[in-house]
């Protein structure tokens, strides 16, 4: 592992929003070819970028909501990033008003098909205990892997939850991403429950997802 030596955490800014998008996207995408994001509203990855930034900056808060990212910056530019929530704060239906917004942005409208596809996801969703602290969206450039910037990540997303009053956290992992899990075990999370079904893996060609859960 190398080490790095300019590196600022920092709460996600308007300036970090075309990145956020990117992280957005390949948090989704984990090991496969193809991601949540590419089912719902399908289309070039440039179009998905804007998309998605249109989406991260939305008026209506959601789980890929802007403010709830942390930023890794190394040399000042963003290297990593992932966000934390509350199910109950910003999970649920609160997406589809952010959609909706970004829909307007983009000049995108929702296809029937695709929606189906994708909401195959849904067969598979973690099961949160209530006030859970959730981190979602984690990934890092190429260039910055391996460098240990995603156990800073997590210790400040964590801390962050105990701020907010939680007690565990939970985070979803794609079953066969075999580079995340053991990052996340190393913070000290721990298989609590796994979900498989044959819909979402013939849309997604992987057999389900894994939650992970620890005390914080």
């Amino acid at each position: 592992m190398q080490t790095l030596g300019n590196l600022k955490i920092v709460d996600a800014q308007p300036r970090h929003a075309p990145f956020i998008a990117w992280v957005i996207l390949t948090a989704f995408r984990s090991h496969l070819e193809k991601g949540f994001w590419d089912f719902i509203r399908p289309g070039s990855d440039a179009q998905l970028l804007r998309y998605l930034e249109a989406l991260t900056t939305s008026k209506a808060p959601h789980w890929t909501h802007l403010p709830l990212f942390l930023v890794a910056e190394v040399d000042g530019e963003p290297a990593a990033a992932l966000s934390g929530y509350f199910d109950e704060e910003h999970g649920g239906m609160r997406l589809r008003d952010g959609m909706d917004e970004a829909d307007a942005a983009t000049a995108q409208t929702a296809d029937a098909e695709a929606l189906a596809r994708a909401l195959t996801i849904l067969n598979v969703a973690p099961e949160h205990v209530p006030r859970a602290w959730i981190i979602e969206d984690v990934a890092t450039r190429p260039q910055f892997r391996r460098r240990g910037l995603v156990d800073v990540l997590m210790q400040e997303i964590m801390e962050r939850g105990r701020r907010r009053g939680a007690t565990v956290s939970d985070i979803g992992v794609f079953i066969g991403n075999d580079s995340a899990q053991p990052a996340y075990e190393k913070a000290g999370y721990v298989v609590v429950d796994e979900k498989r079904d044959a819909q979402f893996e013939a849309v997604y060609e992987t057999p389900g997802v894994r939650t992970l859960r620890r005390a914080l």
